[in-house]
């Protein structure tokens, strides 16, 4: 019988997937100046990076929960957490990104309200996923690993899909803009990969 343990595993990489999303909020360099495009950005990047933050730490916990021979009910309360704690943070990113208005680019309103709307559909998959851990039987070891299976396809699907608008609002000036911003910077950053 395969216990939970390779399940999750097989989520914690489909979740590690998901937070590639909140990193693609950070572009290259740039050096022409749109003072009113720079402070869009600030603004958005300024909200997202305790965002994404959050993000990294429901990441961080789903993977340290993966890491030890767990029993399901203690994986069914940190993945919970964990995917409130997601569909929290892409909610706020997207009323980061709708209270931020239209970028001053061509299409910028356009841009925005796709990005808002894919923000909050990404949401409510993890308030959907939450949901569904939820309901696992934890007393049943096998059929709590078919159901975090289920999940962690869900999870794959939703780490591959949704973020199309995202980039399509950081192209261009808009992506540059991002770029020089700090806490844009520092949101990209902040998963360094560490050598062991």
């Amino acid at each position: 019988m395969e216990g939970t343990n390779p399940v999750n595993k097989k989520l914690a990489a489909a979740l590690s997937g998901g937070a590639v999303l909140v990193l693609a909020l950070s572009g290259c360099s740039s050096d022409d100046g749109n003072d009113k495009l720079d402070a869009w950005a600030k603004q958005v990047c300024d909200a997202v990076q305790p965002q994404a933050k959050k993000i990294e730490a429901a990441n961080a916990a789903i993977q340290k929960q993966t890491s030890d021979n767990s029993a399901p009910a203690d994986v069914q309360k940190t993945d919970a957490q964990a995917f409130q704690d997601m569909s929290d943070a892409y909610k706020a990113i997207g009323a980061a990104v709708q209270n931020a208005g239209a970028p001053a680019v061509d299409g910028g309103e356009k841009k925005q309200k796709d990005a808002v709307k894919e923000l909050n559909d990404i949401s409510a998959s993890y308030a959907s996923l939450k949901t569904q851990v939820d309901k696992l039987e934890t007393k049943d070891q096998a059929k709590f690993a078919d159901g975090l299976k289920d999940i962690a396809t869900s999870l794959d699907k939703l780490s591959k899909s949704g973020n199309d608008a995202l980039k399509t609002l950081e192209e261009g000036d808009v992506g540059k803009a991002m770029a020089k911003q700090e806490s844009c910077k520092s949101a990209s950053a902040s998963a360094p990969a560490t050598a062991s």
